[in-house]
């Protein structure tokens, strides 16, 4: 027998079978390699603006560096399918800010402005939750802000706060702003005047703890998306609104003369929500003029244990993000910059 003739074909077959094998061990390992060495989503990766801002959490977490920067139960990336979405979501009940009750995590401008110099903010967002719970009788419950602009000087009060907010049981919520009055004098009597975009202003409340107003007929669903522009040129506030399926809305507001410098110029609605608890007080002539302002944006919940009767669960994050008592935004974009002549 010729057993040089048999040796070869063995020896083929274990040298064939040892390189599929060697193959097969690198090809794992670099599999490995890969899952271990992925690079992670940043906010900053979907919204490059990330830069000119700082942020603060609804722990009580600030940071100014937000490059490269998340938080797995605040500030992250999340995707629909389709398209990179920042999240932003925060509890009813955790770490406030100074002049607040209620919590945020929210993006605040690093470059201050005042309104006769401006400024320009866009956002493209749908909201995914408002607060489940709260007294349907106070105007903030199940709602969040999505947009400031906030006053650093002063009574530090807010010419502009867009707001979102969805009835328990109701499909559809309104998209509204709010103009708050820098009040002359005592800022005890400050209020704010709401202005209806899609479905209702904030004055429309229930008639007791748990019983709500109809449905609006043009309101915006959760996960529904809808864009904002806000544009302050020469001391004049533009806004528009924008979601398909739904008519563009445009404002204008005079943030360097006031509307309400007199008693008699109150509007009635200010005077229903705010008349019974002293909050009747006039703005000084000049409104904003000369007063150093800056951008928010993301999630300002305006649900709490206190002023709306939210639930709150002790103050436990994992408990209320479990049971409904948080609210969560997402933007896929945003812009920053100068204030623009409007077209």
């Amino acid at each position: 027998m010729n057993t040089k003739n048999l040796k070869s074909p063995l020896q083929l077959f274990l040298m064939v079978g040892l390189v599929l094998l060697l193959n097969s061990c690198v090809n794992a390992t670099k599999k490995s390699v890969d899952k271990d060495t992925k690079t992670t989503t940043y906010p900053s990766d979907v919204i490059p603006f990330m830069n000119k801002w700082s942020i603060l959490l609804g722990d009580g977490t600030r940071s100014e560096k937000l490059t490269n920067y998340e938080h797995k139960n605040f500030f992250y990336v999340s995707n629909d399918g389709t398209t990179d979405w920042v999240v932003y979501k925060t509890p009813n009940s955790g770490v406030t800010s100074r002049t607040s009750s209620n919590t945020r995590t929210e993006l605040g401008q690093l470059q201050h402005w005042i309104p006769e110099t401006g400024g320009k903010l866009t956002g493209s967002l749908k909201v995914m939750h408002v607060s489940t719970t709260g007294d349907a009788r106070v105007p903030s419950s199940y709602a969040v802000v999505v947009g400031q602009i906030h006053s650093d000087e002063g009574h530090e009060n807010e010419p502009l706060k867009i707001y979102y907010k969805k009835f328990p049981g109701h499909t559809k919520g309104s998209v509204f702003w709010n103009y708050e009055i820098n009040t002359e004098g005592d800022n005890s009597k400050r209020w704010d005047y709401s202005t209806a975009v899609w479905g209702d202003d904030m004055s429309v409340i229930g008639s007791d703890f748990t019983s709500y107003p109809d449905e609006p007929k043009n309101g915006i669903q959760l996960g529904e998306e809808f864009s904002y522009e806000i544009n302050v040129h020469n001391g004049i506030m533009y806004l528009t609104f924008t979601s398909e399926g739904h008519e563009t809305v445009k404002f204008t507001k005079n943030l360097l003369k006031s509307e309400f410098a007199v008693y008699s110029d109150i509007p009635q609605q200010v005077l229903t929500l705010y008349g019974s608890r002293g909050r009747d007080g006039t703005e000084r002539k000049n409104a904003y003029a000369g007063e150093m302002q800056y951008f928010k944006q993301g999630a300002y919940n305006q649900a709490n244990g206190k002023s709306t009767k939210s639930e709150t669960y002790n103050g436990d994050i994992e408990k209320q993000y479990a049971n409904g008592s948080y609210t969560e935004v997402w933007f896929r974009d945003g812009t920053l910059g100068s204030g623009k002549a409007p077209n």
